[in-house]
């Protein structure tokens, strides 16, 4: 089989199966369709990831279609805003759609449904109903209102429609079997009165039908070829087709229900309602706070659209609901920014430095790299002068030999600037240092091992960073019966921060992303004015969550643990990153990391490691590892391709003596 056929998920396998079976590939046709009662989360993504990934896969139209059945709770604001999300994570729908285009048509054949005798007015109180419904392990029993003849049915449904009844008196439902195994097939209701406004129909209706048959119906008159849905929806698949038994044309496309396990998130809620308590108790400042997990918040918060891609396409397709740890999300943000942010220089926490042997009234502008994993980033200029602001903690008056900042006759070294040594310190009354002195060296040869970052006082920009923490301090807010998912709201999850910043980010613009060094990765908010700039802070250098609680250490493991295990799912990044790493190895451990990369390889497809192949040069340790996994690869079939030629050519030309032996080992 293939490396290709190996690769494919379970949804794939079931498109191509459908293909292979005589669908035309022209009648493939998917939808993302949201109910617009709020604003999209991080686990929409996935479906979105899916519905649209296939119609890139296949070259086939994806509908975004708003199932706005209920209009007590959708608005227009939800519509747009869902349209502004999925826009901005680059995907092209191909017909914008609502289920109230097909109001007529659905009451049109619940009409046919009752003249067919398979659905009734019930007129019965909610309670009445539950009881006759039964439970899994007992059947439910037949209402009084069941056997109503079919002209009183269509006389009372077509009252309902006309507004003569109030809310809770009259309902209809499909005429199934109440004796059913499944429960959702006891006579399901079709349609209920709602004297609502709807934010496309205004008042032309007062009866709306449920999802159930909306759903169906609505993917059939749109020729879906596969309803792509979460498993919750897995129960509901029996009585999805037998709502499209009763009205599917055998010449047309049936629509075919498909569930994936939907996209769990670790610290996170991702119920809609729950989110909204969120924002109506002001716990957060709207849907777009930058601690929620909705796609508006994630934006603002300095997320990009490749990093949550990378996430979906990372966590991958299961059949099985399972909790993703939200470390997974922040390390795909890291991954992106790292190579597409500038580097900046900020302080969050300052303490006067002043070079005393350093003229003053002298200043200088010094040259500094804007990001070293981009060669076209270039460089800019910083100010440099005798008094700088560095962070509080980035000195110590007495400190051991494995501290490696400043302290009183240590060196340090200043990025993109000189060498400095701790001379003394100032305090205050209360034993607070104020200030630190140091002398400086034009020397910068000297290997020193630590290096800070600083803002020249006299050029520094004020600026308000807000540092964001996760919203909940459980992993699983929402899954405890004692407690609320309130109960674990994060007291620490927003500190605001007056900040100094070097001068270059005087023009910075809303929405523009930035390494602060040695910080983290920030961005402009949209609260920035011309005459004050505000960061969001949005993700850490590194992990540092799991340092935080160290009252279970055995329970802080298993979570890094699973961390690691999800970081690892995309065999390749890891090859990437041990790539990065592979030439600054001792020999002993570049032999462990062979090993692991050729134990990772058997996990990767050609496809996958093409791209690889265009590495540029001075990327020796990537080109190795790539070579590494090509001959994996090689070794298991796979057939050389040009590209791969052109790529061991190019590496037996080259001077590292580890990337010529490993290209002679395949050619």
């Amino acid at each position: 089989m293939s490396e290709e056929r190996k690769s494919l998920n379970f949804l794939e396998q079931i498109i191509e199966e459908d293909l292979a079976h005589g669908m035309p590939k022209n009648k493939l046709r998917f939808r993302f369709p949201p109910e617009p009662n709020g604003y999209l989360h991080i686990g929409h993504t996935k479906a979105i990831g899916i519905s649209f990934g296939f119609g890139e896969k296949y070259d086939a139209p994806v509908n975004l279609r708003f199932d706005d059945t209920n209009p007590a709770k959708e608005e227009q604001e939800y519509v747009d805003a869902i349209k502004e999300d999925v826009a901005w994570l680059g995907y092209k729908w191909d017909k914008e759609l609502f289920s109230s285009d097909y109001f007529q048509q659905l009451y049109d054949w619940a009409v046919q449904f009752i003249k067919e005798g398979k659905a009734y007015v019930d007129s019965q109180s909610s309670e009445a109903m539950a009881e006759q419904k039964g439970t899994p392990t007992q059947p439910g029993i037949d209402g009084p209102y069941r056997n109503r003849s079919i002209a009183e049915n269509l006389d009372l449904f077509q009252r309902m429609k006309a507004g003569e009844f109030e809310e809770g008196s009259h309902i209809l439902r499909a005429k199934i079997d109440m004796q059913h195994p499944n429960m959702l097939m006891r006579d399901p209701i079709m349609y209920r009165i709602l004297k609502k406004h709807h934010h496309r129909t205004g008042n032309d209706w007062c009866i709306y039908p449920m999802y159930d048959w909306t759903h169906g119906e609505s993917d059939y008159i749109e020729q879906i070829s596969h309803s792509l849905c979460s498993l919750e929806f897995k129960p509901h698949r029996e009585l999805y087709d037998w709502f499209l038994d009763q009205v599917a044309h055998p010449n047309l496309v049936r629509p075919k229900q498909c569930e994936f396990a939907r996209l769990n998130l670790s610290y996170t809620i991702m119920s809609k309602r729950k989110l909204l308590k969120l924002v109506e108790d002001g716990i957060v400042s709207g849907w777009d706070d930058p601690r929620m997990p909705t796609i508006s918040g994630l934006r603002r918060r300095g997320y990009t659209p490749n990093a949550i891609r990378k996430f979906v396409e990372t966590v991958g397709v299961a059949k099985r609901d399972n909790m993703i740890d939200v470390s997974l999300l922040e390390f795909c943000i890291r991954e992106d920014l790292n190579k597409t942010a500038p580097r900046v220089m900020a302080v969050l926490d300052p303490v006067k430095l002043v070079i005393t042997n350093y003229p003053e009234g002298k200043e200088e502008w010094l040259e500094a790299e804007n990001n070293q994993e981009d060669e076209s980033a270039g460089f800019r200029k910083v100010p440099f002068s005798r008094e700088l602001y560095i962070e509080k903690e980035d000195f110590k008056e007495v400190a051991n030999s494995k501290y490696f900042r400043l302290g009183l006759g240590k060196e340090v070294r200043l990025k993109n600037a000189y060498i400095i040594k701790g001379e003394s310190a100032v305090k205050d009354a209360d034993g607070n240092i104020t200030e630190i002195h140091c002398t400086y060296s034009e020397d910068t040869s000297k290997k020193i091992k630590g290096t800070l970052h600083w803002v020249s006082i006299k050029h520094a920009i004020k600026a308000e960073v807000r540092e964001y923490d996760r919203l909940f301090m459980d992993e699983s807010p929402d899954s405890h019966q004692e407690k609320g998912f309130m109960d674990f709201l994060n007291p620490e999850s927003l500190k605001i921060i007056e900040a100094f910043v070097e001068p270059s980010l005087k023009e910075a613009k809303v929405g523009d992303r930035f390494q602060f060094q040695r910080l983290g990765y920030f961005n402009v908010d949209k609260d920035s004015t011309s005459n004050k700039l505000v960061f969001n802070k949005t993700v850490g250098l590194r992990d540092t969550w799991a340092k935080k609680d160290t009252s279970n250490p055995s329970e802080n493991k298993q979570v890094q643990q699973n961390n690691n295990s999800q970081l690892q799912r995309k065999a390749i990044d890891v090859i990437q990153q041990l790539g990065k790493k592979y030439t600054n190895l001792p020999e002993a451990k570049q032999v462990k990391a062979k090993e692991e990369i050729q134990q990772l390889a058997k996990e990767v497809g050609y496809e996958e490691l093409q791209p690889y192949f265009n590495t540029a040069a001075k990327k020796v340790g990537t080109r190795i590892a790539t070579m590494i996994t090509l001959g994996i690869l090689v070794k298991n079939g796979l057939k050389r391709t040009e590209e791969a030629n052109e790529f061991i050519k190019n590496a037996l030309e080259d001077s590292n003596e580890i990337l010529v032996l490993e290209a002679k080992n395949l050619n």
